[in-house]
């Protein structure tokens, strides 16, 4: 990618969008396409053909989509299904119809089946049954893969995917309605020290800022009852998770989107290691500096028992994630906290 050209950021406020920003911009790319949702609906193909006519970009970075944790997923599957389609399918027709040189995918690690073997390699994709509780979302990342393999087959489209393990850092959502894991449990532990310290102007202002708290929160919390606060975590703890600052997700976009690689390919993009839910929830739990009482909801589900990446691939490329996982999470807690870190 030359510096000056111009590039096309889908999702730019987003956790992954926002982290390729600032990516670029330090590596020197300035000529940058930013779109809100409000300015172009992504889901409206009329809107995406008018952005893309207009403005031609070179390269694209596809970080636009729906997510959520497994609540969401469960709760709201048309959504995540109908929206994710949109999306991808409107951007990349958009981009091969306007001779973009290359696009760039980003999926999820649950693209693959849940009994994939350990760590999942690139070629388990369709050789099993998905988690129940994300289908919706998966499905949709598929057709997106499918999609860019068949634009590359039938028309020699350059459309590559990169599928990123459980992300982390600066603009995750934190709505705990809605919220992957790490940020869930950054946000109950925080609102919990609170509690435990009579804070209830800071659990006000962080309602505001990070959004409702949902009522059996409320209630772990003891705001209303005077008991001692505690945290309620979904399942059993035990299932195994990779984790990936989001700064090193948009680290390998830029390295994939420099490289020449064979199109058609898919790539995941992950730390290689894993870590059970008790254990990550531990190091939260002491990077906060909660000191009450945790209580595992096992009636709860625990989705997947393991999800870890064989990143042999991009490693053979030369690219490894370089923030461990203690720095990054005290970096994503002191962002939460409107603090500066440097990582």
């Amino acid at each position: 990618m030359e510096k000056g050209s111009k590039v096309y950021i889908a999702g730019h406020r987003g956790l992954v969008g926002s982290a390729i920003v600032r990516v670029l911009k330090e590596a020197g790319y300035e000529n940058l396409l930013l779109r809100t949702s409000a300015e172009t609906d992504l889901r409206n193909q009329a809107a995406v053909d008018a952005l893309f006519a207009a403005e031609k970009p070179d390269y694209v970075f596809l970080a636009a989509a729906k997510v959520g944790g497994i609540y969401a997923n469960d709760t709201y599957p048309a959504d995540f299904i109908r929206d994710n389609l949109q999306i991808q399918t409107n951007v990349i027709d958009a981009a091969y119809r306007s001779r973009t040189k290359r696009l760039l995918f980003l999926g999820s690690s649950c693209i693959y089946p849940k009994p994939a073997p350990q760590p999942m390699p690139e070629s388990c994709l369709l050789t099993g049954e998905l988690e129940p509780t994300n289908e919706w979302y998966a499905i949709a990342k598929i057709a997106g893969i499918k999609m860019c393999q068949a634009y590359q087959k039938q028309y020699g489209f350059d459309a590559i995917s990169a599928m990123p393990t459980n992300l982390y850092g600066p603009n995750d959502n934190f709505d705990l309605e809605k919220s992957h894991v790490l940020p869930a449990l950054i946000r109950k532990f925080h609102l919990a020290k609170l509690a435990m310290a009579g804070d209830a102007e800071g659990i006000m202002e962080d309602e505001v800022r990070y959004g409702a708290i949902p009522n059996d929160v409320k209630e772990s919390l003891g705001l209303n009852s005077g008991l001692s606060p505690k945290v309620i975590l979904w399942g059993s703890g035990g299932p195994y998770r990779e984790f990936l600052h989001v700064d090193d997700m948009a680290d390998a976009c830029l390295f994939l989107m420099n490289r020449q690689v064979v199109p058609n390919n898919l790539f995941n993009v992950g730390t290689g290691t894993d870590i059970t839910i008790r254990a990550v929830a531990e190091l939260v739990q002491k990077i906060v500096g909660f000191s009450g009482e945790v209580v595992w909801d096992a009636s709860k589900p625990d989705g997947t028992p393991r999800k870890l990446m064989d990143v042999s691939r991009l490693h053979d490329l030369g690219w490894k994630a370089r923030i461990s996982l203690e720095d990054g999470i005290r970096a994503a807690y002191a962002h939460y906290c409107d603090q500066t870190e440097t990582l």
